[in-house]
């Protein structure tokens, strides 16, 4: 708008993106509510059916051609997905929600350092690896967390990574919508089978379906909205910088919603992961100073949960 204040529009998307990351935090610190009644499996699947239904009804996909190529790594981008989805409950079941989402940021570390010979970049991977180590059980120190829930959030990272590598090489083969809404379906498809075997009739629970559709809502409709004004404004390396710090708002909604207080031990690993992306991200060669095109499909890494 003409005659506005870029410094005061920077300062407004800043605001913007961090309330929708309490918004998407906020949606999974929700999802909670659907385990007891349908289980991580079932509450992926229901989850994933609101999306899908949503997406391809806004964005009507069917009409799209892609080619044989465009098609494989549409495939792996829906699996990634899919897998990315299922494990993040998964281990939502079973640790911290901000423990969960911080080791889930090793994937797009891993993405960002990857092929790297820079030393810094090292020392990055080194802090990551610290952070997680002081995680698991062995340590002995604090409250020990859940193995099997911080193996299934490592696996989400992975899959988060490829999500990320299989979108970039897809974005531009049709607007980003039809790709979003075709990668739903396909991790829909990848969900269901585990969601009916986990979860059974208990899919058709109205409770189950309409909390399932307040979470698609938290989670992916309102934060992405938000995050589309943010990105008019802000520089991509704010925006980087911004997202590595969603596990404080994970665990700060985990705290305030599901009441999961961390140990000094989980919270000073956690700061050591974040450390880890903020530094990645900061330092980054390929993080363009300019603001960042919301029209661009390349699919940020934004916690899609």
């Amino acid at each position: 708008m003409p005659g506005t204040d870029p410094r005061r529009a920077s300062y407004s998307s800043v605001g913007v993106l961090i309330a929708a990351m309490f918004v998407l935090q906020g949606g999974a610190a929700f999802a909670k509510n659907l385990f007891p009644l349908v289980g991580p499996e079932g509450g992926t699947t229901l989850r994933l059916a609101w999306a899908s239904l949503l997406l391809c009804l806004a964005w009507r996909p069917w009409r799209q051609r892609f080619t044989t190529s465009e098609w494989q790594w549409l495939f792996l981008y829906g699996l990634s997905l899919g897998g990315m989805n299922l494990l993040i409950y998964k281990a939502l079941d079973r640790i911290p929600l901000g423990v969960a989402v911080a080791v889930e940021f090793t994937g797009p570390l891993a993405v960002a350092v990857l092929g790297s010979r820079r030393l810094l970049d090292l020392v990055w991977v080194a802090l990551a690896a610290l952070g997680i180590g002081l995680l698991f059980p062995w340590t002995d120190l604090g409250k020990p967390l859940d193995h099997f829930g911080l193996l299934c959030a490592l696996g989400a990272g992975a899959c988060w990574g490829i999500y990320i590598v299989a979108g970039k090489r897809v974005a531009h083969s049709a607007p980003g919508g039809i790709v979003t809404a075709l990668g739903m379906t396909i991790a829909l498809g990848l969900a269901l089978p585990f969601g009916v075997v986990s979860a059974g009739a208990s899919l058709l629970n109205w409770n189950a379906i309409g909390i399932a559709a307040i979470v698609s809502l938290l989670s992916s409709v309102i934060p992405y909205s938000l995050e589309i004004v943010a990105l008019r404004n802000l520089p991509a390396r704010t925006f980087g910088i911004l997202m590595a710090l969603e596990p404080v708002v994970a665990s700060i909604m985990g705290a305030i919603v599901l009441q999961e207080w961390l140990t000094t031990l989980q919270a000073g690993a956690m700061s050591l992961i974040i450390a880890a992306s903020v530094g990645s991200t900061a330092t980054s060669e390929k993080a363009a100073p300019g603001p960042i095109d919301p029209t661009d499909n390349d699919p940020e890494p934004v916690l899609p949960i």
